[in-house]
């Protein structure tokens, strides 16, 4: 190993970088300039995807026992129900939204980074860099002022909206603010309906969103109609949280105990790469959007889901760089680019005006949402598991199997079957039955398969699958001269 990682943030995104990155063996190295973790509630949701992402660092469970199972999500109009969406049916073995506040979610993966024996260190800023092709010079800050200079062969940013790594790039945030400005109450609710699910109403004066946090705690936001102007945010009092539930709610609900209240306005922009040479971008730092779906920090866990095993690859002499890190920015990007679309939309059509413009939208809403397949793709487009890399130029050209994933999918996973990618050797997995022809190949291509093959997801098929649990390669059975061809695109072979 001959090459160590300087990440910048220590938020979720920071942390889950460090920890995938540490479990394959790079060296890493992370900053953060706040004195402690937030204590505020931010993110509230992990969803099935990242859950089972998750499962491969074997932290699920501590998630678990910390969180609240949500189990649906519900569009309401006044007393109209106008669209109910399930997780319970999603193919995934977490099929909810993890309901946990993000301070509980930097606790549980700092917590395990330090059983890993790294600790970030606090208090440090990053404030200026130089890449070069050879690696990446940072000057950091600590809080005594004094300067210290660190060489490391990558950096990663994940240092928020603001990021210094990004402005230090000159690279452009491209995007808008939303014409809105909107209130967030972080308090306690009696008289909810449902709740464990997720409940959006449409009111003629607005949108209405409450989010079940722990027990008798909730989240509610709301826009103000007609305030636009960025300097009008302003933090709401107990009373303009009672007033929009008394108004755009189902009735009934009282809120006492704040734990946060806050304003706030959305903005919705991202960067053109998440790369530029040795330096990469994650999380917040490359893209910002609605909140609407609880997507943000989950995107960004998953860009570091996705990163980390190519980076560790590479840093491992075991792949070249490319073209494994030239395939983060397409594929991240891509996932960015439809999140923000998705998420704009989605908050767009809650906060429209005009009351025959909401009675044609709740009567088309209503009419799509009748349809189970509409409802079964908002459900897996909610839960994340619907996200793909069918563009990827790390996707094969097999000849698909009917009935089995295609390259770019995410592979299912089986019921009791452990992770594909835990274990501390990024590796890829063969579902596929065995023959003599397999046994060459593992010898060959040791250092990226693993040794165990595991049964093919579809009769007739062959899939190889990348140690994040999305297909390479879908190809007929017994096609064990594509999967090497596809191997040798990327491996460094020892002579």
């Amino acid at each position: 190993m001959n090459s160590n990682v300087l990440i910048v943030g220590a938020g979720p995104v920071g942390l889950t970088m460090a920890i995938d990155l540490h479990r394959f063996g790079v060296p890493v190295r992370i900053v953060e300039k706040a004195a402690q973790r937030t204590d505020n509630s931010k993110a509230l949701v992990v969803w099935s995807r990242t859950l089972e992402l998750l499962d491969r660092l074997h932290l699920t469970s501590a998630f678990l026992q910390r969180g609240m199972k949500a189990f649906g999500a519900n569009i309401t109009s006044g007393k109209e129900l106008i669209a109910h969406i399930s997780f319970e049916d999603v193919h995934s073995t977490h099929p909810y939204g993890l309901m946990i506040p993000q301070s509980e979610t930097e606790r549980l993966l700092e917590e395990h980074l330090n059983s890993l024996g790294v600790t970030v260190d606090r208090r440090v800023e990053l404030t200026a860099l130089t890449a070069n092709p050879a690696g990446v010079v940072s000057t950091l800050r600590n809080s005594s002022g004094t300067l210290e200079t660190f060489n490391s062969s990558w950096l990663i940013g994940c240092d928020g909206a603001h990021s210094t790594v990004r402005h230090q790039l000159g690279m452009d945030f491209i995007g808008d603010t939303m014409p809105s400005n909107w209130i967030l109450g972080d308090v306690h609710l009696q008289g909810v309906p449902r709740p464990d699910e997720i409940s959006v109403a449409w009111h003629a004066s607005g949108a209405l969103a409450i989010f079940p946090i722990a027990g008798s705690r909730y989240r509610v936001i709301a826009d103000i109609v007609g305030s636009t102007d960025e300097s009008n945010v302003h933090d709401p009092t107990l009373e303009e949280i009672q007033a929009m539930l008394n108004q755009r709610g189902p009735g009934g609900i009282t809120a006492s105990q704040p734990v946060w209240l806050a304003g706030f306005h959305i903005n919705e922009r991202k960067v053109a790469n998440y790369r530029s040479g040795r330096v990469f971008l994650a999380g917040d730092s490359a893209h910002i959007h609605s909140p609407a779906g609880g997507q943000g920090m989950n995107t960004g866990m998953q860009d570091a889901f996705n990163l980390a095993w190519k980076l560790a690859l590479v840093c491992r002499g075991t792949c070249a760089a490319e073209p494994l890190l030239d395939s983060y920015n397409i594929e991240r990007g891509a996932v960015g680019e439809a999140v923000l679309a998705a998420t704009g939309r989605a908050t767009m059509l809650a906060i429209l005006q005009g009351g025959i413009r909401q009675s044609i939208r709740n009567h088309l809403a209503s009419a799509v949402f009748g349809l189970a397949p509409v409802r079964e793709k908002a459900a897996n487009a909610m839960t994340e598991i619907s996200i793909g890399y069918p563009h990827s130029p790390l996707n094969g050209k097999g000849h698909r199997v009917s009935g089995g994933p295609a390259e770019g999918e995410r592979a299912p996973i089986r019921e009791g079957a452990p992770p594909v990618g835990e274990g501390d050797t990024p590796r890829f997995t063969l579902f596929a039955d065995h023959d003599e022809h397999v046994v060459p190949l593992l010898q060959k291509y040791g250092a990226l398969l693993d040794p165990e093959l595991r049964p093919p997801l579809h009769p007739g098929g062959l899939w190889l699958v990348r140690p994040d649990g999305y297909v390479a390669l879908a190809t007929k059975r017994g096609a064990w001269n594509e999967v090497a061809a596809w191997l040798d695109r990327i491996a460094i072979l020892a002579s």
